[in-house]
């Protein structure tokens, strides 16, 4: 845990969340995305690293990375694909969102070869301004009927490479693994 005067910053992973924190998540979540956040979307962001932001004991900011596996130019790339990122909407534009990213962004750099995660209109500028790009090519699934090409999720998915890392070819075709609702 690291103290600051904008609240403490929490690193734990699911296994270690307990029921409470779970709704405190949750509710932040609900909160941040305006009801608009299922189930679906909740069980993405869970089985990785959270990070949680709390003030005076409440959470006002939260993300999270899981592994997910990226087929590029022949190779699954372990990749640590950027799930949940929400300030509560009184907390906004305070740099919550970045110091949440800064975090993950460690925790991608130890354990991950890349970077991901899909961008709202509303979160782009976040993630454009601290190095992560929209990925130029094509994306895809490994869906249940074989590959699948996404093209409503291209220009909406950003990668971000940790030190010393890139992609063989910045322009070919990205395939995400498989996952129940939303694939990115």
């Amino acid at each position: 845990m690291t103290a600051n005067t904008s609240g403490d910053i929490l690193l734990r992973h699911t296994c270690e969340l307990g029921t409470a924190e779970f709704g405190e998540i949750r509710a932040l979540l609900d909160d941040a995305f305006d009801g608009d956040f299922a189930d679906e979307d909740f069980e993405h962001a869970l089985g990785g690293m959270h990070v949680l932001v709390r003030e005076d004991g409440v959470p006002i900011a939260h993300g999270s990375v899981v592994q997910r596996r990226v087929v590029h130019a022949g190779r699954a790339l372990r990749t640590g694909y950027v799930e949940a990122v929400a300030v509560r909407s009184d907390r906004r534009r305070r740099g919550l969102a970045g110091r949440v990213m800064a975090e993950l962004e460690g925790v991608i750099g130890r354990a991950y070869e890349l970077g991901a995660l899909s961008a709202s209109e509303d979160g782009a500028a976040l993630y454009a301004g601290r190095g992560w790009r929209v990925w130029g090519g094509r994306i895809g699934v490994l869906g249940p009927a074989g590959p699948e090409r996404l093209a409503e999720e291209e220009g909406s998915t950003y990668l971000w490479a940790p030190p010393g890392g890139a992609l063989s070819d910045p322009t070919g075709r990205l395939d995400f693994d498989w996952r129940d609702g939303d694939v990115l």
